[in-house]
């Protein structure tokens, strides 16, 4: 690959927020446990990294969702690829990604969800592009707001590739 990456957050400042992260959403969730959802491929680093620094009761399931459609459209089809293994009802359920970009996806996987009748329905991301938002969604817990630039690591990726990266950076082609 040709391309450079300029490093937008640090893996230390990555660390340090989500250790933050883990003390509020315990907080939070304090006497309860909470089931988090991950959307793969991307959420499940954030995922896992989030999980070790909760001291509340945790479980853990996988969604993938993926939007179809026209670039030149307003809006897009979302697809269900893996669906959660165990029923939500009656669950705190926490919704762990990556990045909220234009919130399409996940404005139809919360709604999905909320369907389902959980006990609670909160939205967690490691990094938010709110001039990107198209569709309002409601975030809970955000690592860091960014600016309108390609990232890459910590679970995203460019053509598949830098989601092992330690720290958040901005593709340069």
């Amino acid at each position: 690959m040709n391309e450079k990456v300029r490093v937008l957050i640090s893996e230390e400042e990555v660390e340090s927020r989500i250790c933050e992260m883990g003390k509020e959403i315990s907080e939070y969730y304090q006497g309860e446990s909470v089931h988090l959802v991950s959307v793969l491929k991307g959420g499940v680093f954030f995922t896992c990294e989030l999980a070790k620094r909760l001291t509340v009761p945790v479980s853990i399931d996988f969604m993938s969702v993926s939007s179809y459609g026209n670039d030149t459209k307003s809006s897009g089809v979302v697809k269900v690829i893996k669906d959660l293994d165990e029923a939500i009802e009656g669950k705190n359920v926490l919704v762990v990604e990556d990045i909220v970009d234009s919130g399409r996806t996940l404005s139809y996987l919360l709604e999905n969800l909320k369907s389902r009748k959980p006990k609670s329905l909160r939205l967690c991301t490691l990094l938010d592009k709110p001039d990107r938002r198209v569709t309002d969604v409601h975030v809970d817990y955000t690592g860091f707001a960014i600016p309108d630039e390609f990232v890459v690591g910590y679970g995203l990726d460019y053509m598949q590739q830098y989601r092992n990266l330690p720290y958040v950076g901005v593709v340069e082609l």
